[in-house]
């Protein structure tokens, strides 16, 4: 299916960010649509994840049979000179000869020492998984063993962390338990080296969990969560993550899916996500994508229309802004495929 560009028409005299000027037209160009690939050696994939290299991109997903098989491993793939590599297993849930566990959910991060840094969870369940860490200083090509995160620290759920101009490093996280969903924010001041939790507080008849962070002038942070509530959910944070409001929900449809959002370099915010209700079954209202723009995390307006489809899954999306100023979007293509959108947004 061919992505659908929005023309968007601004009417936001008191932005301040430059990019929106009053009466500003906006229009969406599509770069690349694409497959990451067309064939695989696992049946199943999930929950994709991108970043930028010296010489490209490299994105990661978890493969196997099925979610929660004890066969699913983390893969990666690099784009290069417009192209997507064969995909490359780096990790797997391997303990012992006997005993192997599924892997979930791979985060692609830049370190401040400037290693590349894969996080990811292994365990039976989300309910009893644990956060792993592996490193490359090669861009992807290689990657060092895997090493455990402390105790209470599963690392990035499913979105980037984000490093602040301070240098403190906010990494998104959540758990799940069968009663509750708790999000919270694991804080690093010292490079990654040591992580202390800062929690997102609401009542146990609101799940929130999979955290994606955005950056305001004056220091301002914005968590915006997946809920249980129909609706998108926020928290702010005027302390650089050390405490959090208390959720409220924003008029964004949220089926209880997952969703991704990026500060861009001008100051606009962009989010990538279902919007559409919840229906009865998790899998119900993940047959629509599309892109939202805001200048101040509170007015969304649709730019872009990434699925929109009469069933199928098209979810678990993750974006990023490019150097060169262009986004790039992964997502879950029927959780038989990584699709891969590249466009960039440009003045009229």
């Amino acid at each position: 299916m061919k992505v659908k560009a929005i023309v968007l028409v601004f009417l936001l005299s008191l932005s301040p960010f430059k990019y929106l000027l009053s009466s500003e037209k906006v229009k969406v160009n599509t770069l690349d649509s694409t497959f990451i690939y067309n064939s695989a050696p696992f049946p199943q994939c999930h929950a994709s994840t991108i970043i930028e290299t010296r010489d490209g991109f490299i994105a990661s997903w978890f493969g196997g049979t099925h979610e929660r098989h004890p066969d699913v491993c983390i893969y990666t793939s690099s784009l290069k000179d417009g192209k997507w590599s064969t995909p490359v297993k780096v990790a797997d849930g391997i303990v012992n000869d006997s005993l192997r566990y599924p892997c979930w959910n791979p985060v692609l991060f830049r370190s401040p020492d400037g290693m590349l840094d894969l996080y990811y969870k292994i365990g039976p369940s989300p309910q009893d998984w644990w956060g792993m860490k592996i490193s490359s200083s090669d861009e992807g090509k290689t990657w060092s063993a895997p090493v455990r995160l402390p105790e209470g620290i599963l690392g990035p759920i499913k979105n980037k962390p984000v490093a602040l101009n301070s240098g403190v490093i906010l990494s998104p996280s959540s758990t799940e338990t069968q009663i509750t969903w708790k999000a919270h924010i694991e804080r690093s001041v010292d490079g990654g080296k040591t992580w202390r939790i800062s929690s997102i507080n609401t009542p146990d008849s609101v799940k929130v969990i999979q955290p994606t962070l955005l950056q305001y002038p004056h220091g301002k942070i914005q968590a915006l969560l997946r809920s249980n509530q129909h609706y998108i959910m926020e928290s702010w944070s005027v302390d650089e993550g050390m405490t959090w409001s208390e959720p409220n929900r924003l008029t964004i449809p949220n089926p209880n899916s997952g969703i991704d959002a990026v500060t861009l370099k001008s100051g606009l915010q962009v989010l990538v996500y279902n919007p559409m209700d919840r229906g009865k079954d998790w899998f119900i209202g993940r047959n629509k994508l599309n892109v939202a723009v805001s200048s101040d995390g509170k007015i969304w307006k649709d730019i872009l229309v990434l699925e929109d489809q009469p069933k199928g899954e098209f979810s678990y999306p993750a974006i990023i802004q490019g150097k060169d100023g262009t986004i790039h979007i992964t997502y879950t293509y029927n959780r038989i495929r990584i699709k891969y959108v590249h466009f960039k947004i440009d003045k009229i």
